[in-house]
């Protein structure tokens, strides 16, 4: 099978993650030493991990700090062979002390197995790290002065290599000296500021601090990252302060007006208006015919389609009142229909129970209106 014929099989989404993406060259002289023997070209792939780890790294220049013992025969045994076997640390206490000092930053920052290092160790580890940075780099170099700007599998192993080194190297110096954090935190006086947020930024001030530190000017790493963390601290407040200019007080849900009613009522709104057109036309109000004439004229309920919205001067006119008198009638009929609205619509009990209580009352008035006026005793008359 063709090039060809393998990229018309592909979908254009894959195309176009091939066209992207670092490949990796076979050897030189592979290939023809395989086909002499007569065996398949075999070309190395690398798993997906290192495959996306290679595209990083090779997609821009690899920093390093220079030094004048890279350059020297036998660099590499005597950076890290005849290099003295320093202590890792043991970072177990980290996490418990964090507690402690969330809660507290009057409490003491120790470790149970705290490694201190000195300024040879320092150097050793500082000129182990910058090496792997600088063969990586090395490499890279290599790489982009072929044409094909690919790296071979040999170039590839020996990158992924020397920058899981370097990483490992960081590592290390980063874990011995995550107690500058805790200390520069404890003896910074920022209150508005959550502690854990605070160490955050002062471990991320430290590994910019691992990648700058220059072990050939003879200086103390500690000197160093102190600073530097210290730094972040006060950006950190700066950038704080220009929040709170803008924002002064902190979302807080429970101080924040719910709009559950807005929303649940905005769902019904179209339904609820078919109810209240129901509600009239059907009389299930018990409104008079007076307040159905002024329900149906006030809003367009009355006939057709196509009747509109009478004034209140207008309804008055129609029913031989004044508008004042016509807003009235017209408030007593919105209530009664917002009731029963309420009651059997919405589901309010309440509500029901409400309409239940002003339909009695209306009932008890108007029957103590059609109570009869009683007739006085006849007088019979003398003949």
């Amino acid at each position: 099978m063709t090039n060809g014929d393998i990229k018309n099989t592909l979908s254009p989404l894959e195309q176009v993650r091939r066209k992207h993406r670092v490949g990796v060259a076979p050897a030189a002289g592979t290939g023809e030493a395989a086909k002499k023997a007569g065996k398949p070209v075999v070309r190395k792939r690398l798993s997906s991990d290192d495959e996306k780890l290679l595209n990083a790294l090779m997609a821009s220049e690899q920093d390093f700090i220079d030094s004048p013992a890279f350059y020297e025969k036998a660099a590499d045994n005597k950076i890290y062979d005849e290099a003295p076997d320093i202590a890792k640390p043991d970072t177990s206490w980290y996490h418990p002390v964090m507690d402690d000092l969330s809660a507290s930053r009057s409490r003491t920052v120790k470790s149970a197995q705290q490694v201190i290092l000195t300024g040879a160790e320092e150097k050793v580890l500082f000129h182990q790290f910058n090496y792997a940075r600088y063969r990586v780099w090395k490499l890279q170099q290599d790489v982009w002065a072929t044409d094909a700007r690919q790296p071979t599998p040999e170039q590839a192993d020996e990158i992924l290599r020397w920058h899981r080194v370097s990483e490992r190297v960081r590592e290390q110096i980063a874990e011995t000296n995550l107690a500058l954090v805790l200390a520069m935190a404890k003896r910074t006086r920022m209150s508005e500021v959550d502690f854990a947020d605070l160490v955050s930024e002062g471990n991320m001030a430290l590994l910019r601090a691992v990648d700058k530190f220059d072990a050939g000017r003879g200086y103390k790493f500690s000197t160093y990252a102190c600073r530097a963390i210290l730094k972040a601290f006060s950006r950190q407040g700066m950038k704080l302060s220009k929040y709170r200019q803008r924002f002064p007080t902190d979302f807080d849900p429970k101080l924040e007006r719910s709009n559950f009613l807005e929303t649940k009522r905005a769902g019904f709104e179209k339904d609820a208006a078919e109810e209240v057109k129901r509600i009239v036309l059907d009389n299930r109000a018990d409104l008079t015919d007076v307040e159905r004439t002024v329900i149906e004229h006030r809003f367009g309920l009355e006939a057709g389609e196509n009747e509109k919205p009478m004034t209140l001067e207008q309804v008055g006119q129609i029913i031989g009142v004044t508008k004042e008198r016509v807003r009235q009638i017209q408030n007593k009929a919105m209530e009664k229909i917002r009731l029963q609205l309420e009651a059997n619509f919405l589901g309010n009990r309440a509500a029901a129970e409400a309409a239940a209580e002003a339909a009695a009352l209306e009932a008890e008035q108007q029957a103590s209106l059609e109570v009869k006026t009683p007739q006085r005793p006849r007088v019979p008359t003398l003949n």
